[in-house]
Protein backbone atom coordinates (compact mmCIF):
# COMPACT_ATOMS: atom_id res chain seq x y z
CA UNK A 1 0.00 0.00 0.00
CA UNK A 2 1.43 3.09 -0.88
CA UNK A 3 0.47 5.71 1.79
CA UNK A 4 0.86 10.23 0.91
CA UNK A 5 3.77 11.13 2.87
CA UNK A 6 2.04 14.59 4.00
CA UNK A 7 -0.80 12.62 5.04
CA UNK A 8 0.72 9.52 6.84
CA UNK A 9 1.58 10.68 10.56
CA UNK A 10 4.71 8.14 10.72
CA UNK A 11 8.50 8.56 10.80
CA UNK A 12 11.32 6.25 10.90
CA UNK A 13 10.97 6.51 14.87
CA UNK A 14 7.45 5.97 15.62
CA UNK A 15 4.28 6.36 14.06
CA UNK A 16 0.29 6.42 15.32
CA UNK A 17 -0.73 3.42 16.07
CA UNK A 18 -3.67 3.87 13.98
CA UNK A 19 -0.89 2.65 11.18
CA UNK A 20 0.11 -0.69 12.98
CA UNK A 21 0.42 -3.34 10.73
CA UNK A 22 0.65 -0.79 7.51
CA UNK A 23 3.73 0.85 8.26
CA UNK A 24 6.84 -0.13 9.28
CA UNK A 25 8.27 1.80 12.97
CA UNK A 26 10.13 1.71 16.11
CA UNK A 27 7.04 1.90 18.08
CA UNK A 28 3.45 2.61 17.70
CA UNK A 29 2.04 5.69 19.79
CA UNK A 30 -1.92 7.00 20.41
CA UNK A 31 -0.33 10.75 20.45
CA UNK A 32 -1.65 13.55 22.38
CA UNK A 33 -3.19 16.53 21.79
CA UNK A 34 -1.88 19.71 21.62
CA UNK A 35 -3.23 23.26 20.22
CA UNK A 36 -1.13 25.99 18.32
CA UNK A 37 0.48 28.69 20.65
CA UNK A 38 1.86 31.07 18.31
CA UNK A 39 0.00 33.55 15.67
CA UNK A 40 1.20 31.28 13.07
CA UNK A 41 4.05 27.89 12.90
CA UNK A 42 5.52 26.43 9.93
CA UNK A 43 4.16 22.84 9.50
CA UNK A 44 8.13 21.41 8.39
CA UNK A 45 8.70 18.06 6.50
CA UNK A 46 12.11 17.97 8.83
CA UNK A 47 13.61 19.86 11.92
CA UNK A 48 14.92 22.72 10.73
CA UNK A 49 13.46 21.93 7.04
CA UNK A 50 10.83 23.15 4.66
CA UNK A 51 7.68 24.73 5.35
CA UNK A 52 5.38 23.10 3.48
CA UNK A 53 2.11 24.52 5.08
CA UNK A 54 1.32 26.49 8.29
CA UNK A 55 -0.88 26.15 11.49
CA UNK A 56 -2.39 29.07 12.75
CA UNK A 57 -3.33 30.13 16.63
CA UNK A 58 -5.50 27.24 17.96
CA UNK A 59 -5.69 24.86 15.63
CA UNK A 60 -5.23 21.34 17.21
CA UNK A 61 -2.66 18.68 16.15
CA UNK A 62 -2.06 15.48 17.85
CA UNK A 63 1.80 14.99 18.47
CA UNK A 64 3.19 11.32 18.34
CA UNK A 65 6.78 12.52 19.32
CA UNK A 66 8.94 15.20 21.20
CA UNK A 67 12.19 14.99 20.06
CA UNK A 68 15.20 17.21 20.77
CA UNK A 69 12.59 20.35 20.84
CA UNK A 70 10.87 19.41 17.78
CA UNK A 71 7.32 17.81 17.76
CA UNK A 72 6.09 15.46 15.10
CA UNK A 73 2.40 16.48 14.59
CA UNK A 74 -0.62 15.69 12.53
CA UNK A 75 -2.43 18.64 12.01
CA UNK A 76 -7.04 17.97 12.44
CA UNK A 77 -8.06 20.33 10.15
CA UNK A 78 -6.91 18.08 7.23
CA UNK A 79 -4.38 15.18 8.67
CA UNK A 80 -1.37 16.92 7.06
CA UNK A 81 1.81 15.96 9.22
CA UNK A 82 5.01 17.62 9.74
CA UNK A 83 7.50 19.12 12.72
CA UNK A 84 7.02 22.19 14.59
CA UNK A 85 8.49 23.47 17.40
CA UNK A 86 7.37 21.89 20.61
CA UNK A 87 7.46 25.72 22.47
CA UNK A 88 5.23 26.54 19.82
CA UNK A 89 1.99 24.18 21.28
CA UNK A 90 0.54 24.57 24.61
CA UNK A 91 -2.33 22.63 26.69
CA UNK A 92 -5.77 23.92 26.85
CA UNK A 93 -9.20 24.61 26.74
CA UNK A 94 -10.68 23.80 23.14
CA UNK A 95 -11.18 27.08 21.05
CA UNK A 96 -15.24 28.38 20.53
CA UNK A 97 -14.25 31.35 18.46
CA UNK A 98 -12.82 32.33 15.21
CA UNK A 99 -11.01 35.44 14.10
CA UNK A 100 -13.28 36.79 10.83
CA UNK A 101 -11.85 39.88 9.70
CA UNK A 102 -8.37 39.47 7.67
CA UNK A 103 -6.13 40.09 11.08
CA UNK A 104 -7.04 41.70 14.42
CA UNK A 105 -4.82 42.41 17.62
CA UNK A 106 -4.75 41.18 20.84
CA UNK A 107 -4.27 43.71 23.34
CA UNK A 108 -3.48 43.60 27.36
CA UNK A 109 -7.15 45.20 28.18
CA UNK A 110 -9.98 46.48 26.76
CA UNK A 111 -8.73 49.23 25.63
CA UNK A 112 -7.45 50.29 21.75
CA UNK A 113 -4.69 52.16 23.55
CA UNK A 114 -3.75 49.43 25.74
CA UNK A 115 -0.58 47.99 24.84
CA UNK A 116 -0.95 45.18 21.86
CA UNK A 117 0.48 41.58 22.51
CA UNK A 118 -0.06 39.66 19.55
CA UNK A 119 -1.22 39.95 15.47
CA UNK A 120 -3.28 37.29 14.95
CA UNK A 121 -4.56 35.94 11.46
CA UNK A 122 -7.91 35.51 9.65
CA UNK A 123 -9.18 32.01 10.91
CA UNK A 124 -7.46 32.10 14.12
CA UNK A 125 -8.95 30.02 17.16
CA UNK A 126 -9.54 31.15 20.26
CA UNK A 127 -10.86 30.64 24.11
CA UNK A 128 -13.55 33.24 24.96
CA UNK A 129 -13.05 33.95 28.68
CA UNK A 130 -15.24 36.85 28.91
CA UNK A 131 -17.16 39.99 27.18
CA UNK A 132 -15.93 43.22 27.93
CA UNK A 133 -17.83 45.61 26.39
CA UNK A 134 -16.59 45.86 22.97
CA UNK A 135 -14.24 43.28 23.51
CA UNK A 136 -14.12 39.66 24.37
CA UNK A 137 -11.29 38.36 27.06
CA UNK A 138 -9.60 35.49 25.20
CA UNK A 139 -6.72 33.18 25.75
CA UNK A 140 -4.51 35.39 23.71
CA UNK A 141 -5.56 38.84 25.13
CA UNK A 142 -8.68 41.30 24.49
CA UNK A 143 -9.96 41.13 20.85
CA UNK A 144 -12.34 43.52 19.90
CA UNK A 145 -15.64 41.63 19.24
CA UNK A 146 -16.50 42.67 15.80
CA UNK A 147 -13.44 40.50 14.56
CA UNK A 148 -14.78 37.46 16.00
CA UNK A 149 -17.55 34.52 15.57
CA UNK A 150 -18.27 31.42 17.32
CA UNK A 151 -15.69 28.76 15.59
CA UNK A 152 -19.68 26.68 14.76
CA UNK A 153 -20.85 29.98 12.63
CA UNK A 154 -19.95 29.37 8.97
CA UNK A 155 -20.09 31.89 6.22
CA UNK A 156 -21.97 30.87 3.28
CA UNK A 157 -19.50 32.14 0.29
CA UNK A 158 -15.96 31.14 -0.18
CA UNK A 159 -15.36 33.58 -2.42
CA UNK A 160 -16.50 36.83 -0.65
CA UNK A 161 -14.26 34.86 2.01
CA UNK A 162 -11.07 34.73 -0.42
CA UNK A 163 -11.51 38.55 -1.29
CA UNK A 164 -10.56 39.50 2.40
CA UNK A 165 -7.23 38.10 1.89
CA UNK A 166 -6.83 40.18 -1.02
CA UNK A 167 -3.21 42.13 -1.68
CA UNK A 168 -2.01 39.61 0.94
CA UNK A 169 1.96 38.60 0.29
CA UNK A 170 2.24 35.19 -1.70
CA UNK A 171 4.18 32.60 0.51
CA UNK A 172 4.38 29.38 -0.82
CA UNK A 173 3.28 26.91 1.89
CA UNK A 174 1.31 29.79 3.49
CA UNK A 175 -1.92 29.54 5.41
CA UNK A 176 -2.59 33.16 6.82
CA UNK A 177 -3.33 37.06 6.53
CA UNK A 178 0.37 37.19 6.43
CA UNK A 179 1.56 35.06 3.65
CA UNK A 180 -0.38 32.63 1.83
CA UNK A 181 -0.30 30.41 -1.41
CA UNK A 182 -2.96 29.34 -3.95
CA UNK A 183 -4.55 26.06 -2.02
CA UNK A 184 -3.89 27.92 1.28
CA UNK A 185 -6.40 30.56 -0.18
CA UNK A 186 -8.80 27.83 -1.48
CA UNK A 187 -8.60 25.91 1.65
CA UNK A 188 -9.33 29.31 3.93
CA UNK A 189 -12.34 30.20 2.16
CA UNK A 190 -13.76 26.48 2.36
CA UNK A 191 -12.97 25.75 6.13
CA UNK A 192 -14.32 29.26 7.00
CA UNK A 193 -17.92 28.02 5.32
CA UNK A 194 -17.46 24.31 6.78
CA UNK A 195 -16.32 22.86 3.62
CA UNK A 196 -13.65 19.90 4.49
CA UNK A 197 -10.52 20.70 2.40
CA UNK A 198 -7.47 19.56 1.85
CA UNK A 199 -4.06 21.70 1.91
CA UNK A 200 -2.85 21.16 -1.41
CA UNK A 201 -3.98 21.77 -5.06
CA UNK A 202 -3.16 18.22 -5.90
CA UNK A 203 -5.38 16.88 -3.69
CA UNK A 204 -7.67 19.44 -3.65
CA UNK A 205 -8.44 18.80 -7.55
CA UNK A 206 -9.05 14.93 -6.52
CA UNK A 207 -11.70 15.36 -3.85
CA UNK A 208 -12.74 19.06 -3.21
CA UNK A 209 -16.46 19.25 -4.04
CA UNK A 210 -17.65 17.80 -7.58
CA UNK A 211 -16.28 17.29 -10.99
CA UNK A 212 -17.69 19.87 -13.41
CA UNK A 213 -18.99 18.74 -17.18
CA UNK A 214 -15.71 19.66 -19.24
CA UNK A 215 -17.55 22.52 -21.25
CA UNK A 216 -19.45 24.02 -18.64
CA UNK A 217 -19.09 27.92 -18.36
CA UNK A 218 -17.32 28.18 -14.79
CA UNK A 219 -19.37 30.17 -11.96
CA UNK A 220 -18.66 31.85 -9.21
CA UNK A 221 -17.88 29.55 -6.54
CA UNK A 222 -16.42 27.25 -9.09
CA UNK A 223 -12.27 26.34 -8.60
CA UNK A 224 -10.32 25.98 -11.75
CA UNK A 225 -6.74 24.34 -11.57
CA UNK A 226 -4.34 23.57 -13.45
CA UNK A 227 -0.79 21.95 -12.86
CA UNK A 228 0.38 22.64 -9.54
CA UNK A 229 -2.08 25.92 -9.39
CA UNK A 230 -5.71 26.81 -8.55
CA UNK A 231 -8.41 29.46 -8.42
CA UNK A 232 -11.44 30.71 -7.49
CA UNK A 233 -13.57 31.64 -9.85
CA UNK A 234 -15.14 34.86 -9.07
CA UNK A 235 -17.33 36.32 -11.84
CA UNK A 236 -17.64 36.20 -15.42
CA UNK A 237 -14.20 35.90 -16.95
CA UNK A 238 -12.57 36.67 -13.44
CA UNK A 239 -10.44 34.44 -11.11
CA UNK A 240 -9.20 35.39 -7.56
CA UNK A 241 -6.02 33.48 -6.58
CA UNK A 242 -2.61 34.05 -4.77
CA UNK A 243 0.13 33.47 -7.50
CA UNK A 244 3.77 33.97 -7.73
CA UNK A 245 3.04 36.36 -11.13
CA UNK A 246 1.60 39.09 -8.85
CA UNK A 247 3.01 37.70 -5.45
CA UNK A 248 -0.62 38.19 -4.03
CA UNK A 249 -3.60 37.59 -3.69
CA UNK A 250 -5.21 39.22 -6.77
CA UNK A 251 -7.72 39.87 -9.43
CA UNK A 252 -7.17 38.32 -13.18
CA UNK A 253 -9.08 37.94 -16.39
CA UNK A 254 -9.93 34.35 -16.65
CA UNK A 255 -8.90 34.38 -20.27
CA UNK A 256 -5.63 36.82 -19.48
CA UNK A 257 -4.64 33.89 -16.89
CA UNK A 258 -4.85 31.24 -19.27
CA UNK A 259 -2.76 32.48 -21.82
CA UNK A 260 -0.27 33.78 -19.37
CA UNK A 261 -0.09 30.13 -17.36
CA UNK A 262 0.90 28.49 -20.42
CA UNK A 263 2.98 30.59 -22.20
CA UNK A 264 4.86 30.04 -18.53
CA UNK A 265 5.04 26.68 -19.20
CA UNK A 266 2.17 25.92 -16.72
CA UNK A 267 -0.06 23.89 -19.42
CA UNK A 268 -3.78 23.94 -19.61
CA UNK A 269 -6.39 24.16 -16.71
CA UNK A 270 -6.71 20.69 -15.61
CA UNK A 271 -9.27 20.44 -13.68
CA UNK A 272 -12.99 22.14 -13.04
CA UNK A 273 -14.34 21.44 -9.66
CA UNK A 274 -17.71 23.02 -7.25
CA UNK A 275 -17.12 22.97 -3.74
CA UNK A 276 -19.99 22.41 -1.40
Amino acid sequence: MTHDRRLTPANARVASLSLKGQVDAARYVEGWGRLVADPVVALRDAPQGRRERELLRGEAVTVFEDLDGWCFVQAARDGYVGYVPGKALREGAAPDMRVITRATHAYAAADIKSPDIASLSFGSRLTALEHDGRFVLTDAGYVPASHLAPLDQHADDPVTIATLLLGTPYLWGGNSAFGIDCSGLVQAACLACGIACPGDSDLQASGLGQPVTEGTPPRRGDLLFWKGHVAWVSGREMILHANAHHMAVAFEGLAEAVARIAAQGGGPVTAHRRPG
